[in-house]
């Protein structure tokens, strides 16, 4: 129940923040992503360099 209650208020947070405040939205996103993709870059290289 309570699970519940706290995504809903997630979900409604998020939605308040892009509505509110889109271009700060937009750089924690912009960042975000950033990171994953660095993330996945370096696994990749982890990944490259132990079979080669």
């Amino acid at each position: 129940m309570i699970k519940k209650v706290l995504t809903w208020l997630g979900i409604a947070f998020l939605i308040f923040f892009i509505a509110f405040n889109p271009r700060s939205a937009a750089a924690v996103f912009e960042s975000l992503g950033g990171t994953i993709a660095d993330i996945a870059r370096g696994f990749g290289t982890f990944f490259t360099d132990l079979v080669a």
